[in-house]
């Protein structure tokens, strides 16, 4: 299924799917494979030479794919080590910032402790699980990755604009924020500070939050998530499968004189 039905079904069965997903030959592979690796110290040569290893390291921070860029990666970690070095902060990743403090160079060796490693270990297939339902639909993927990124950005401590500027610079946190509040294309040409501004103010009138922090809350997560997929399935056009299908498709007609503007509305309405 497809659309927030989808969704909830992915839900309602995402620990069978998980645990099945876990205990694949591939998976499971590679968790063994990574912690073998790392029950001692690594040099950082055969860390980046070691693409199965690396791969497994970066997917666990939703970095995966990434492997290619040895050079890039040397000096992530290689600058994570040097206290005034400013390229990390300049880089302004926060994937690729945890990442470095999690591989940090010790006398040019990668140590882990072993309850590091396990963590490593979990975090990497569930990632990988997101990546996987991501080849089947894109937009479960995104909605997986909002559903945890959104706690550690609005959940955090940082300034109410800090939040907002994080969430504007993660693109599937952004793609899920723009689509699920009907913003328009050209949203993204204007100054970061003016698309901050409207984020907060679509976010209080269509989501009902007074303060960014609360989209952390499972209710308003899911309200996000519940228009994100909604106006997801009207962009794309309804199916049969689509609830409320036969109104939409006489709204939509021609001749209705309703339009999609009304389409939109009754989709939503039937979502609420």
């Amino acid at each position: 299924m497809s659309g927030y039905g989808g969704w909830k079904l992915l839900q309602a069965t995402y620990d069978r799917q998980f645990e099945g997903f876990s205990q694949s030959p591939s998976v499971s592979n590679d968790r063994s494979y990574f912690l073998e690796k790392f029950s001692k110290p690594v040099e950082l040569e055969t860390f980046l030479s070691d693409k199965r290893l690396l791969r497994v390291s970066l997917t666990a921070f939703d970095l995966g794919g990434e492997e290619w860029k040895g050079g890039f990666i040397r000096k992530v970690v290689e600058e994570a080590a040097d206290p005034e070095s400013t390229f990390l902060q300049r880089l302004n990743n926060p994937d690729y910032t945890n990442f470095s403090k999690v591989f940090k160079l010790q006398d040019g060796k990668i140590a882990l402790t072993e309850e590091a490693a396990l963590e490593l270990a979990d975090k990497f297939e569930s990632a990988a699980f997101r990546e996987a339902v991501g080849d089947v639909d894109n937009s479960m993927r995104l909605s997986l990755n909002y559903q945890k990124k959104i706690v550690e950005i609005a959940g955090s401590s940082s300034s109410e604009n800090a939040k907002l500027y994080r969430l504007l610079g993660n693109v599937p946190m952004r793609t899920v924020m723009e689509t699920a509040l009907g913003l328009p294309s050209d949203f993204t040409k204007l100054d970061i500070d003016r698309q901050a501004q409207i984020l907060k103010e679509q976010l209080q009138s269509k989501v009902g939050i007074t303060d960014i922090s609360e989209l952390a809350e499972p209710e308003k997560m899911d309200k996000v998530i519940q228009r994100y997929h909604a106006m997801e399935s009207i962009n794309k056009g309804p199916s049969a499968t689509t609830p409320g299908y036969a109104a939409l498709t006489l709204l939509g007609g021609s001749g209705s004189g309703f339009g999609a503007q009304a389409s939109e509305n009754l989709f939503l309405s039937l979502l609420r």
